[in-house]
């Protein structure tokens, strides 16, 4: 695979990141060619110990192809550091809370009183307002925003299973940093960049937000249904014969012309049922006819059926068997790291050539020697600073994976 594309060579982006947004944030830029320097505290990203006290597989995913330094930013020699690291790099990107960035001196006034040209970017709960030092994680995220009330099981409201608010407030920090960039001239507001999961969640909410406003107005009255799934009929998960998971996607009045055909339903033709606003007012009837004819095919053969009718559909895949799709092992869509003996197969950025380095997640603190070295600290400076507990290197051990025990 070519690693001649990398559009950020040559720039240097700090992580103080955890958990999710500005590590997949720095995963991004990364994979565009950045040199990505994670920077954490003796306690590590607190994904370092989610799997039986070692890494989960958000270090493994997201981590990849960085270096690592281990810093107590609470003492000043961690701070004078950091200073130092502040001053090479173009860009720092944290998801701290407002309290500890301040505590810390990471926050856009100290990082800008380093380098007054650099990109400052901190994603945060909330943006300005009242709630700005507020604490927010992507449920709350959710629940503050319209989507958990979307998503329910057994009636209850609950959380996606991926951290989607997370990964876009990351992705938005992405764009932001983008167009920072492409204009060298940027004024410092535009380099002082807050990234909101409480805004991040209420943009990916707008369609459904301004869908409920035009209803209210044109009906007079709140009117509200479930997800796109529950409000048309034969749009969602349905059972074969031979017990797999096959997704419709049937939303208009062609696509339900083209399912009844594909199945042979009784339904074909039946002008009770032609138009989306027939079937809402029969949907028990429509979703039992759906479940009824789908569950008389294996998958393979309503598979055939549907891709010749040039229907949307996939087979709700189980997490152990995504990778094995024909379509993600084509060139370019995978990764291969070996991280402690341990061989991983990781997704691209997609649409993207590889142009990061293919470097297994660092350890904490794997290269807080070397980059000491690379700020200018002599070699007594960084003993010192390892010594008085300012800066950690990796030790073999930290955070290993407890071993499994034999249950037989």
């Amino acid at each position: 695979m070519s690693t001649s594309f990398m559009p950020l060579a040559g720039k240097r982006v700090l992580e103080l990141g955890t958990m999710i947004a500005a590590p997949f944030a720095t995963h991004i830029l990364s994979q565009m060619g950045a040199e990505v320097i994670k920077i954490e505290p003796p306690a590590g990203d607190t994904t370092r110990s989610l799997v039986r006290g070692g890494p989960s597989g958000t270090i493994i995913a997201y981590s990849h192809s960085k270096r690592a330094i281990c810093l107590d930013l609470t003492t000043e020699a961690g701070k004078d550091v950091f200073r130092r690291l502040a001053a090479s790099a173009d860009v720092v990107i944290h998801n701290l809370a407002p309290s500890a960035a301040r505590k810390l001196g990471v926050t856009a006034d100290d990082f800008l009183a380093e380098n007054p040209r650099g990109i400052h970017v901190h994603i945060k709960g909330y943006a300005h307002g009242p709630q700005a030092d507020d604490l927010m994680t992507n449920p709350i995220a959710e629940a503050a925003t319209g989507a958990m009330d979307d998503h329910r099981v057994d009636q209850r409201p609950t959380r996606f299973g991926p951290s989607y608010h997370d990964q876009f407030a990351g992705t938005y920090a992405v764009i932001r940093v983008l167009g920072a960039l492409l204009d060298p001239e940027a004024p410092e507001a535009a380099r002082r960049i807050e990234i909101g999961l409480y805004e991040t969640g209420l943009h990916l909410a707008a369609r459904d937000l301004a869908g409920m406003q035009l209803k209210t107005q044109l009906l007079g009255r709140l009117e509200k249904e479930g997800g796109g799934e529950f409000s048309m009929p034969g749009y969602g998960a349905y059972l074969t014969a031979d017990a797999r998971w096959v997704y419709l996607l049937i939303l208009t009045d062609a696509h339900w012309a083209k399912l009844t055909r594909a199945l042979d339903m009784p339904e074909d033709g039946n002008p009770d049922y032609a138009r989306l606003r027939d079937r809402k007012k029969a949907r028990d009837v429509v979703e039992a006819a759906v479940q009824a004819a789908v569950a008389g095919f294996d998958f393979e053969d309503i598979s055939a059926r549907l891709r010749n009718a040039g229907i949307g559909f996939n087979e709700v895949m189980p997490l152990e068997r995504v990778l094995d799709a024909p379509q993600a092992r084509q060139p370019g869509k995978l990764r291969s790291l070996d991280f402690r003996g341990l061989d991983f197969e990781v997704p691209e950025f997609p649409g993207h050539p590889q142009v990061a380095s293919n470097l297994p997640p660092p350890e904490i603190g794997e290269h807080t020697t070397t980059l000491l070295e690379e700020l200018g600290y002599g070699a007594a400076e960084v003993e010192d600073l390892l010594s008085s507990g300012a800066a950690r290197a990796y030790q073999t051990g930290d955070f290993a994976w407890a071993p499994v025990r034999d249950k037989r």
